[in-house]
């Protein structure tokens, strides 16, 4: 018996030395093109999608920003359960969730021995509570990720400016960082320094956000104590913010950042750095952070707005799908549950994503390349599951190309490619082609890869696909493919229109057809189709919908109430910029020239009620607080038509309406009683009127 297994054991060995001998060396792997991540964030990037909990003294006082001055009592969740939190994210995919330890009103929901102002001190587990114990035993049991969200600012406490409190911001980082088991993710926000309360000091306080917190110290703290722990702040300095909270990333977007150039809550960061730079100098990727409803924190008006199915998958293609990871934020109610809403949401959302990538229609192609480096580099490898194997080809020009053959008609309307990371992100212009019979069309022309790109395509019917690297820093390295058959994303159009009355539609997905009304009828594919831009300038109910022709299947239904149409309108007194107020889009904003605007609406209108947006951003700024507007007929004589506040405008900043007794006016006078940040004069991004 030893003498079998000794033969067989030899006949093995031989037929490896055979293989061996025949099998060519692996050639040289190519250089790696600067910057590069390290292995914590290339780790990091395989997480793709994890959750972000907004839950604090802000949800029992109802705002967004508290002032930090709120009596420590009012925490008080009824049924706080964090395996509730935990268990919505595992069936949602989500790998982790990050938790506002502490915000702006320097609330911390753990006993804290450098402050009375925590849980503690809350009735909340009879002043015995530590939630991110609690959060972080939950995530442990359900193999979740556990990461701290931590403002740098603390409208409480007495010190904030001072050196003293970089001490205690310190102090309580150890705290969070020692005793809670592994951190993935440490989150520092942008925004510091203003108005608070400061241990009963009720001022203003700036600080140097480019000095003030010792960054460098304070990250070398983080690193100490939480070695593989991601930070993220504005600029890194391993994760940087995205630039927008709307939940997308940019169709070019590196993960190369000009990292000495940035700090912590700069005020032209979006505009210059969000994006990212080809020529970055250190490997910071893109984080996308968006809420499920509008606001981050818990408010009952919010439990109508939780972000449809079809919008989460949106989101989804445009973060995730663009080369950024996608943090879902939940705003946890007053129970201290994730509300049900929010949970039926986000789950259905995790099951369209999983029909979306069910099967890859690449696995049965043949593939093909303009060029290879050698053995251990062939196209295959794009398909064999393996992150760490890759196509590349030998050391020259990189324009290259793969082609994928079906062998038949295939249909197909996604495109994922991922680059392999470890050695640089590296192309910066592609092109697809789909071919039938010995015609080759161009499908798609897009700039940067980067950890994973996604592309939505009209649906299409090819025997092939080329996919051609045009510009890269080197040799483009393409370590996955895949091809899918997705179901249509079935959402309505969204609706704009200009001051002068002109109508477009962005359709939500390629291969969807529109429709719409302006009679008040529900639209369906016998009604008008939508085929470019049209001209509405009265008043109208305009209804629409998206239709999938190969399902048969409509969307929900868009609703939008125009008013008469702009194109009239003046602000009188004012400059070119100031009639940004009144031009029909409310992405953009006017400082006015004094508190009290006249609008021209040129002719005579039956109003009965006004509305007014204050400037979209992180933080809504020199927005109206208290206001009377006027209407007259003539510009001589004003008659009172309303006079109240906005109270919350500063936390929930959407546009405010405001109805009042019906009238005749061409004239409009509203006063900016008090303005917001004590400003002088107030910011507006669009004015409207409402009419009969």
């Amino acid at each position: 018996m030893k003498m079998l297994n000794l033969k067989g054991f030899i006949l093995f060995l031989s037929a490896v030395l055979v293989w061996a001998c025949q099998t060519p060396p692996k050639a040289d792997p190519p250089k790696a093109v600067q910057p590069l991540p390290n292995a914590d964030q290339v780790a990091w990037q395989k997480l793709e999608t994890y959750a972000f909990v907004h839950f604090n003294m802000n949800t029992f006082s109802d705002r967004e920003w508290g002032f930090g001055d709120e009596d420590p009592k009012m925490f008080n969740p009824s049924e706080l359960d964090c395996n509730q939190w935990a268990k919505v994210c595992k069936e949602s995919g989500l790998k982790g969730i990050i938790i506002t330890a502490k915000h702006h009103d320097g609330f911390c929901l753990w006993p804290s021995k450098y402050t009375e102002h925590s849980i503690k001190n809350s009735p909340f587990r009879d002043g015995k509570g530590d939630l991110i114990k609690e959060l972080s035993e939950a995530c442990k049991a359900q193999g979740l990720k556990f990461g701290i969200y931590y403002s740098p600012w603390d409208r409480n406490h007495p010190d904030y400016g001072k050196p003293e409190y970089i001490t205690y911001m310190r102090n309580q980082l150890t705290e969070l960082l020692t005793n809670y088991g592994d951190i993935f993710e440490v989150w520092f926000d942008g925004a510091n320094g203003g108005d608070g309360y400061y241990g009963g000091a009720n001022e203003t306080r700036k600080v140097d956000k480019l000095s003030y917190y010792d960054w460098e110290n304070t990250y070398a703290l983080v690193r100490k104590l939480q070695p593989h722990a991601m930070m993220f702040s504005d600029g890194g300095p391993d994760i940087r913010w995205v630039g927008n909270e709307s939940g997308y990333a940019y169709k070019t977007t590196w993960s190369n950042l000009l990292r000495d150039s940035v700090y912590a809550g700069m005020p032209d960061y979006s505009q210059k750095y969000a994006e990212g730079q080809e020529n970055g100098t250190h490997w910071v990727p893109a984080e996308v952070d968006v809420s499920v409803r509008p606001n981050w924190y818990y408010h009952t008006w919010d439990d109508d707005n939780v972000k449809t199915v079809a919008q989460l998958t949106d989101i989804y293609y445009e973060s995730v799908g663009r080369n950024a990871n996608l943090l879902f934020n939940f705003p946890v109610d007053r129970r201290g549950l994730i509300h049900e809403k929010d949970a039926e949401n986000i789950v259905r959302w995790h099951e369209k994503i999983e029909k979306d990538f069910k099967e890859n229609l690449i696995a049965e192609a043949s593939l093909s390349a303009s060029g290879s480096r050698g053995y251990g580099y062939e196209v295959d490898a794009v398909k064999d599951g393996d992150y760490d194997t890759y196509w590349t080809l030998e050391d020259g020009s990189p324009e290259s190309s793969i082609t994928v053959d079906f062998g038949e008609k295939t249909a197909f309307n996604r495109l994922l490619l991922q680059e392999y990371i470890p050695l640089g992100q590296r192309v910066k212009v592609f092109t697809v082609e789909a071919k039938n019979g010995e015609e080759w069309k161009e499908i798609a022309n897009e700039t940067t890869i980067g950890y994973k790109r996604i592309l939505r395509l009209e649906d299409q019917e090819a025997e092939a696909i080329r996919i051609n690297f045009k510009e890269a820093k080197d040799i483009p390295l393409i370590n996955n493919i895949g091809v899918y058959l997705a179901p249509k994303l079935l959402i309505g159009p969204k609706v704009s229109r200009t001051k002068a009355g002109e109508v477009s539609f962005e359709k939500p997905e390629l291969g969807l057809k529109l429709f719409y009304t302006l009679d008040g009828s529900a639209p369906t594919k016998e009604s008008t189709m939508y085929t470019g831009p049209f001209s509405e300038p009265n008043k109208a109910l305009l209804k629409a919908v998206s239709y999938d022709e190969r399902t048969d299947k409509y969307s929900e239904e868009v609703q939008v109430q125009f008013e008469k149409s702009k194109s009239l309108w003046k602000i009188l007194g004012g400059d070119e910029d100031m009639q940004k107020a009144v031009d029909g889009d409310p992405n953009t904003a006017m400082r006015a020239k004094s508190k009290t605007i006249v609008l021209d609406l040129g002719e005579e209108l039956n109003l009965k009620g006004f509305k007014y947006a204050p400037n979209k951003g992180r933080q809504v700024h020199a927005a109206i607080k208290d206001y009377a507007l006027y209407t007259s007929a003539d510009q001589k004589n004003w008659e009172n038509a309303a006079e109240g506040s906005f109270d919350n405008i500063r936390n929930n900043s959407i546009e405010q309406k405001v109805d009042f007794s019906p009238r005749k006016a061409r004239y409009v006078k509203i006063v900016a009683k008090t303005i917001l940040d004590d400003q002088p004069l107030p910011v507006i991004a669009e004015f409207g009127i409402i009419t009969e």
